[in-house]
């Protein structure tokens, strides 16, 4: 009797999923085929459309509608992977019909969501959008956690790909929260990854790689070769980003061995982009070339527009590389274009980027400084502080989850390990519960004892290292103290002498035509050797003033960008009229695109001083010359005189504390300071000073500072 009941639940259950007279093993396999086909997406998706044909042509056969509905879907999972869409749209549609007709709900909220996925990679984000809330409406209702977590990162995808990081993050936590709270092992893995694709386009390369990493192990033990391939190339795009080349080149290796058994149209695409701007840094352009053309062909052919934008983009870099800007230049529209279009941020900032290069190198100055703007402003809305709260915050959150998780581990384990003992304390007689006991006793008061110990270590660890970074920090503030009690006791006494004399001079003169002690032609001829000495006076009074202000904490806050020839033509324009007077030729040679990031007042004090110091030590028909050339990361200025030169003792004695001040060709005075100042303001500036000099041949001052970064 209890049979034949259960057999009538039995066929009741399946009423509307088979035809009537269909045998439940032709069902059963139509159910592994689906199965199948499921396990086999990640790693052989060959394999897992061949097991979902299969489905599909029994559940036909037997009018099977629930596992046509279940292969009609990993059919076209497999197809939009491979970027047949139009296959995948009619695998859908008729899975959606058929869940309808059975009112299956979990089936419905699958397929929207993978139509959700598939509408993202087609960058139709409102239509991706539309079937996500549908089937986030599904999962809420029937409070299937596992798809709502799903459907949560799908909706987080959707969002980073249209640029709105601050709504991806709320989407994916959301998911993420759930994944960890009901152990769902490989969502949690899709999220970490989708995260780390944010902290990448955060430019927050090392952590980015920290959550690519958290999802590398149990893709593997899921043996999802697809996802496995997508993380390597993520790495590899970071490493490529950070200048991490041979590193990079590893992990794109594996990604392209993946590719290549996956035959996945994205993963090649990105691959060959990341392989094409790897090569093009290696200096190699004819294969970066190559690998470009076959990403850009891949993306176009598969529709997959954010494959095509960082195709585009990727070229014009290379091409900005080469210097060839005027190809350059098309790509870089395009893949704006393109990129705008889509909405994301990265790609966004990354076209413009390429495309200020390319507008700098073809002289289109105002396309430049447009495209630097919007670079700027775009790189203010992908890090700006919300995004970068929201993830701490979350990341406090998750903390706090993981916390609770081990706790409630830690809780079940203790249970069991309660429910253990108990049932072998009823096995076991008094005795040995006894001897348990304080054996547990004994290992506990050894273990705390332990613990204790090493916690008492681990003070005194702490406390010797404290007491020898203090001991350290005074070290180093009493040689700095004492470094400036020197350079003080240096200041007062040219203060007191240096600096005083051409003021008691000058007192000393007006004292002389008060009493009328001088004639006026005697007054004619001492005004110039006054005017010289006042000169140096107010020049010296300038670079410590500004050297005195370049010691406060908030000087730093003057670095910008500054035109190098701007700096240089002004000091040279003020100092052309001291050189005339003493038949000296001023040159300058600096290029008009040559720009640097520093605090340009320091620049401006540092080529007043030197070439101050070269007027000083040059006579008649002595010529100086001012230079500057870009070197790698660094600009670097000359001034070079050809005036009296030094020993090498002069040099070796130069840009320290303790520098007696020489006469120049025409007796000129000097506080000996100037280059000590120059050498400090240099260094703030992240650059360092040097001269070369030949006596009766002439002095070369050089200096560096930064660059403005190229990219």
């Amino acid at each position: 009797m209890k049979l034949s009941f259960f057999c009538f639940f039995f066929l009741l259950y399946f009423n509307g999923f088979a035809a009537p007279g269909v045998s439940l093993n032709d069902t059963s396999t139509v159910n592994r085929l689906n199965k199948l086909a499921e396990s086999k997406t990640g790693a052989d998706p060959d394999s897992a459309f061949y097991y979902a044909e299969e489905a599909i042509k029994l559940s036909r056969k037997i009018n099977y509608l629930r596992g046509l509905g279940e292969g009609l879907l990993q059919a076209g999972l497999i197809n939009f992977t491979k970027g047949k869409s139009d296959d995948a749209v009619k695998n859908f549609d008729e899975a959606i019909l058929i869940y309808k007709h059975l009112n299956y709900q979990r089936g419905l909220s699958a397929v929207y969501t993978q139509y959700g996925s598939m509408y993202n990679r087609l960058a139709n984000y409102d239509k991706a959008l539309e079937f996500l809330n549908l089937a986030m409406a599904i999962d809420e209702r029937l409070k299937d956690e596992y798809a709502l977590a799903e459907c949560y990162k799908h909706v987080g995808v959707v969002n980073f790909s249209r640029g709105k990081l601050s709504e991806a993050l709320d989407f994916y936590y959301k998911g993420l929260f759930i994944a960890i709270k009901d152990h769902y092992d490989l969502p949690a893995a899709e999220i970490y990854n989708d995260i780390g694709a944010i902290l990448q386009n955060i430019e927050a390369y090392s952590n980015a790689i920290e959550y690519f990493k958290k999802s590398l192990p149990v893709f593997a033990s899921k043996k999802n070769t697809h996802a496995l391939g997508t993380v390597y190339e993520n790495i590899a795009n970071c490493m490529l980003n950070q200048g991490d080349y041979d590193n990079a080149i590893f992990y794109l290796n594996k990604a392209y061995q993946i590719a290549r058994i996956q035959n996945d149209p994205d993963l090649w695409s990105g691959v060959y982009n990341d392989l094409g701007v790897y090569w093009a840094n290696k200096n190699q352009f004819k294969k970066a070339v190559s690998y470009l053309d076959s990403s850009l062909n891949i993306s176009v052919k598969n529709k997959i527009t954010y494959d095509q934008a960082s195709a585009l983009v990727s070229f014009a870099k290379v091409y900005n590389l080469q210097k060839n800007y005027s190809k350059a230049y098309g790509y870089a529209i395009h893949g704006q274009k393109l990129a705008n279009s889509l909405g994301d941020l990265y790609l966004r900032i990354s076209a413009v980027l390429e495309l200020n290069k390319t507008c700098a190198g073809l002289g289109r100055i105002t396309e430049a400084y447009a495209a630097l703007s919007e670079y700027f402003y775009l790189k203010d809305g992908l890090q700006n502080g919300e995004n970068v709260k929201k993830l701490t915050t979350y990341n406090y959150q998750l903390n706090h989850l993981f916390q609770k998780r081990i706790s409630e581990l830690q809780e079940d384990k203790k249970n069991l390990l309660f429910s253990q003992n108990a049932r072998y304390h009823r096995v076991t007689n008094r005795f040995l519960f006894i001897i348990i006991i304080i054996l547990i006793a004994v290992i506990a008061v050894f273990y705390l004892k332990h613990r204790k110990e090493q916690k008492v270590n681990r003070l005194l660890k702490t406390q010797n290292a404290v007491v020898l970074k203090q001991k350290t920090d005074l070290d180093e503030q009493t040689e700095k103290l004492n470094g400036l009690n020197a350079l003080k006791d240096r200041l007062i006494a040219i203060l007191a002498h240096d600096l005083r004399a051409p003021l008691s001079t000058l007192r000393g003169l007006f004292d002389l035509l008060q009493d009328d002690s001088i004639s006026h032609q005697e007054l004619l001829d001492m005004i110039p050797s006054v005017l010289i000495k006042l000169e140096y006076t107010s020049d010296f009074l300038d670079t410590l003033l500004f050297w005195i202000n370049s010691q406060m904490e908030n000087f730093g806050k003057g670095v910008k960008r500054f035109s190098v020839k701007e700096i240089a033509a002004k000091e040279i324009r003020n100092l052309h009229d001291q050189a005339t007077r003493k038949g000296i030729s001023l040159i300058m040679n600096v290029p008009d695109k040559l720009a640097a990031m520093a605090d340009p007042d320091s620049v401006r004090i540092v080529i007043r001083n030197l070439v101050t110091n070269a007027i000083k030590f040059s006579d008649t028909e002595d010529t100086i010359e001012v230079s500057a050339a870009q070197e790698d990361k660094d600009v670097v200025l000359s001034v070079k005189d050809t005036g009296v030169g030094m020993t090498a003792k002069q040099t070796k004695d130069l840009f320290k504390a303790r520098v007696e001040s020489i006469r120049g060709t025409h007796n000129e005075s000097g506080t000996g300071m100037g280059l000590l100042f120059c050498k400090d303001l240099i260094e703030k500036c992240n650059g360092k000073i040097w001269v070369t000099s030949k006596q009766d041949t002439g002095t070369e001052f050089s200096f560096t500072i930064p660059a403005v970064p190229t990219n």
